[in-house]
């Protein structure tokens, strides 16, 4: 029996490589037994509709582009709380979700591995009245994600965004914050913070730490103090890039809710798009939300054997 499909990409995202396969594409999915609905994005906003408007008439939604289409279909699903399988062909100039569940980077290859069917659920975020995929971050380079030029991120990757990032680093603002959560009550000066569900942010692996399941309930979360030095920003970046806890000027810590209150309002990116300017944010994990179709199995038994190779070459005080 024929089953129905939404294909859903954006032309343009990392320098419009779906045009190359997109036949071979489609010719896969009809040979799965799929009537495909194929519509390209024409404006900013346009897959969270197309989800919308095409979730009750399809058996699985397949979409394409960089993660800000990825976050755009995943919102307008939960939005109508829709039980709608996704497929995701990753088409960016970072893809951080695809690395984080490390699916191929051939597109038709990870066609392919969608029409297996092999259901992977994995937890998404409410942040207030929104939904993230896997990323909430505020503070300084957040703004480059949704900010950079689309030709410039095509042209240079995730380095746009540290090419972007520096231009404003001679202004470093900073947040006076109290958050909350189960695991952790602090108030002081952020410059940065994230909430996580990825192993890859920005296209840098091991920002979020080492051990991170995407099935677990549960969100890393990382916060950056204000350095008041050179020497305290250095601790800072040695301690992010080798995902060690040897600094107070960093705080990581897992959880499955958090409140953060700011005496100003701050600019928040979800997924690498603009996700709004508030001063009270309330975020929280819908565990197991999104059913993916990848293989799942083995994306786990590379992440399994990445944390033993991890753990014999960095063993924990715990170990």
């Amino acid at each position: 029996m024929e089953k129905r499909m939404l294909f859903v990409f954006n032309p343009k995202a990392g320098k419009g490589k779906i045009k190359s396969c997109l036949w071979e594409i489609l010719s896969i999915f009809n040979a799965a037994d799929y009537e495909v609905i194929a519509r390209a994005t024409q404006f900013s906003g346009d897959a969270r509709e197309q989800a919308k408007k095409y979730a009750g008439q399809v058996d699985l939604i397949v979409c394409s582009g960089g993660d800000g289409t990825l976050d755009e279909v995943v919102s307008g699903l939960i939005e109508i709380d829709a039980q709608v399988p996704v497929g995701y062909i990753p088409a960016g100039s970072t893809n951080d979700f695809a690395n984080s569940l490390f699916m191929p980077k051939n597109m038709v290859e990870v066609a392919h591995n969608i029409m297996l069917e092999q259901p992977y659920f994995c937890d998404v975020g409410r942040f207030n009245d929104s939904t993230f995929a896997y990323i909430a971050a505020f503070g300084i380079f957040t703004e480059v994600s949704y900010a950079t030029d689309q030709a410039l991120k095509n042209a240079l990757g995730h380095m746009a965004y540290l090419l972007e990032g520096i231009k404003s680093l001679s202004d470093i603002q900073c947040y006076h914050m109290r958050v909350v959560s189960d695991e952790l009550t602090v108030e002081d000066d952020f410059i940065y913070g994230m909430i996580t569900n990825s192993r890859s942010v920005g296209g840098f692996k091991n920002l979020t730490g080492k051990h991170v399941d995407m099935n677990d309930g549960l969100f890393e979360v990382t916060l950056v103090v204000m350095p008041r030095n050179p020497l305290e920003l250095n601790e800072i970046i040695t301690s992010m890039l080798t995902a060690t806890d040897n600094t107070n000027l960093v705080h990581t810590f897992k959880t499955r809710h958090i409140s953060i209150d700011s005496d100003q309002e701050m600019t928040w990116t979800l997924d690498g798009e603009y996700g709004g300017t508030v001063s009270k944010v309330e975020i929280e994990v819908l565990h197991n939300a999104l059913q993916l179709y990848l293989k799942s199995t083995r994306a786990e038994k590379k992440v399994n054997l990445l944390e033993e190779i991890q753990n014999a070459l960095f063993p924990t005080e715990d170990d």
